[in-house]
């Protein structure tokens, strides 16, 4: 027969209490990590961008269909797209009746030629159309939903935007004909007269 030391109960179960309880702690940690991943990501930022450009409005239809239009040049891996992805889904809903939606991936090579008329080189890129498909102005970089809103609201009335980097006229890029250096002119020089 096992004697049993006097408190031995005591020390099992106050080790077993310390057990359940270290479990508990550690459990409630990962259901805490998991809700704070789940909570922060919410719901899959390049699914809702997938959602926005399955149902965009197709390019050649927006040309055609004399509306104004936004262009929005996009990258799933676009954090600032992904974060613009809420409030653009919100404006599309607003805004469906009069003002189209497109979404160009520019990781599609196929966008090319219009990445290059509309000079894209940071994403997000916004291009507004007024109704024949002219562009009025454009915006690059996350944009608050009030700013795109007001110049959807403006666009749509054929108003000039409140907020707009604006279109001008280019020159075409061609060959420039060398400046010709005269007889004692450094070429270094610039321009700029040398004193001897």
């Amino acid at each position: 027969m096992s004697e049993k030391l006097p408190g031995s109960s005591d020390i099992q179960g106050s080790a077993f209490g310390q057990r359940l309880r270290n479990f508990l702690i550690v459990l409630t940690a990962v259901v805490l990590a998991v809700a704070i991943f789940v909570g922060v990501r919410g719901p899959s930022p390049s699914g809702s961008l997938t959602a926005l450009a399955e149902t965009a409005t197709p390019l050649e239809t927006a040309l055609a269909n004399q509306q104004p239009t936004l262009i929005e040049f996009y990258a799933n891996w676009c954090t600032s797209c992904q974060a613009m992805a809420s409030d653009m889904a919100d404006l599309r809903q607003t805004y469906a009746d009069r003002v189209n939606f497109v979404m160009l991936n520019v990781d599609n090579s196929k966008w090319l030629p219009e990445m290059l008329q509309y000079r894209v080189d940071g994403i997000p890129h916004f291009v507004y159309l007024d109704e024949v498909g002219e562009p009025v102005a454009m915006a690059i970089g996350e944009q608050p939903a009030s700013v795109i809103a007001d110049n959807l609201t403006a666009l749509a009335a054929h108003q000039p935007l409140p907020h707009q980097q604006g279109f001008g006229r280019t020159s075409e890029l061609g060959e420039s004909p060398a400046p010709k250096a005269s007889a004692g002119e450094d070429p270094r020089s610039h321009g700029a007269q040398v004193v001897q």
